[in-house]
């Protein structure tokens, strides 16, 4: 019997095994093309009958062996990356969706995502109905239509830091005959793995923690291989039909379960569209993911120090962080992320508007930064720049008020972040 390795043993040696005589780091394969003997033995890789490489658009060495590391992470049977976690958003629906569909999603999701499906995908033909994340089961089920093909949700929301009920929002998706899928960025799969609570789709942007040091943009689609697509046929065309655009394959058949979804993914969308992760980002985000597990232990562990000093604070108005006891989110938290959340908290200061400006200009260790989930502490004060354009009345409306400030506690020592934090809030 095949030994179960744990997460940290996975981190260090899953996805590439090499053997005897070859690099024992994963090498880069910075090639756009790759070479054969014959025209026969590439037609081959066309009709998706051999494996293989033809073109880094499609498949690179280096990228796939990232990926599946990040599906032994997961639990998950196929993964690829993408050049940004966008990207993966995008492509994880517009994989199972088109024109004249649906989709559900949670509202309290990264703006960026909300933004891509809110305005962009809907000029593609595709519908969106928001329900909150502490929506009732009735209500939620409310949501659905005919035409729905699955429902987004993140497991901890940027910048809301809401905690999604998985469980809930699976059962639902599952009585509709739709996958759920989830964006695991916050958590990673050292703090929650969806797929062990009823998700099927899990995606990424591997920028945040899993890089963690900013050095490289990119994101990560994984498949839980259980979604039966072929019960529902009839809402998943693409998958259980043959595509005339790739010889006719129909890739539930030539794939199974475990590698349909993927596959299809790859040989339409990334063909297409091309978003790909280059060699060299890969690799950086492989160093990333051999230090994750230790490095995630020191950002909730931060960020835990830190929200308690701040609720202990006088001059803060509030604090949000599911780590602590009265938080809105701290039972689901410990169901879901029971070893630990992320590093991220929002709080506000007494004084609003004018209270958060005067802190962040006296901050010292944190950067003012858009980034988030990095080595470096980063923080933001999103109604003075990237909310800048809208009223009090519309950040509030938003989720976002005006004194809200986003930190992201890295890891530095917890006590010289403490005391950078106390200097800054004794300026206001």
């Amino acid at each position: 019997m095949e030994q179960k390795l744990r997460t940290e043993t996975l981190c260090i040696q899953a996805g590439y095994s090499p053997k005897s005589g070859e690099p024992r780091q994963i090498p880069i394969y910075q090639s756009t093309t790759f070479k054969y003997a014959t025209s026969e033995d590439m037609g081959k890789l066309f009709d998706l009958e051999a494996e293989g490489y033809f073109y880094s658009r499609l498949a690179n060495p280096t990228c796939d062996a990232v990926a599946a590391k990040i599906a032994a992470l997961e639990g998950g049977t196929a993964a690829m990356l993408t050049s940004s976690g966008q990207a993966a958003t995008f492509y994880a629906v517009f994989n199972i969706a088109s024109c004249g569909d649906h989709i559900v999603s949670s509202s309290a999701i990264y703006g960026g995502s909300f933004n891509l499906f809110n305005v962009t995908m809907r000029r593609m033909g595709i519908d969106f109905t928001f329900v909150s994340p502490d929506c009732t089961e009735e209500e939620l089920n409310a949501a659905f239509k005919p035409n729905t093909k699955a429902v987004f949700g993140e497991t901890i929301a940027n910048p809301a830091l809401n905690v999604l009920d998985i469980e809930k929002f699976a059962k639902a998706a599952h009585a509709h005959g739709v996958p759920l899928i989830v964006d695991n960025t916050f958590a990673t799969p050292i703090n929650c793995r969806p797929f062990e609570w009823g998700a099927d789709i899990v995606t990424h942007s591997t920028t945040k923690y899993m890089d963690g040091h900013a050095s490289a943009v990119g994101g990560c689609i994984v498949d839980s291989g259980k979604f039966d697509w072929t019960q529902h046929a009839d809402k998943f065309p693409g998958l259980c039909t043959p595509d005339e655009s790739y010889h006719g394959v129909t890739y539930t058949e030539r794939f199974g379960l475990a590698g349909a979804y993927i596959t299809k993914c790859t040989a339409q969308l990334m063909r297409d569209l091309g978003s790909v992760q280059s060699p060299q980002s890969a690799y950086y985000l492989n160093l990333g993911l051999e230090s994750l597990p230790f490095r995630m232990k020191q950002h909730c562990s931060n960020a835990q120090k830190i929200a308690e000093y701040l609720q202990s604070n006088e001059k803060v108005a509030w604090v949000k962080y599911c780590g602590l006891k009265g938080d809105q989110y701290y039972y689901l938290a410990q169901k879901y992320l029971p070893g630990g959340s992320c590093g991220v908290i929002s709080f506000g200061l007494k004084g609003g508007r004018s209270a958060a400006e005067t802190f962040m200009k006296n901050m010292r260790l944190g950067s003012i930064e858009t980034h988030v989930a990095d080595s470096r502490t980063c923080c933001l004060h999103p109604a003075s720049t990237t909310h800048r354009q809208m009223t009090d009345a519309e950040l509030d409306a938003a989720g976002v008020g005006a004194d809200l400030i986003r930190l992201s506690c890295g890891l530095e020592n917890a006590e010289d972040l403490i005391a950078d934090l106390a200097q800054a809030i004794e300026k206001v």
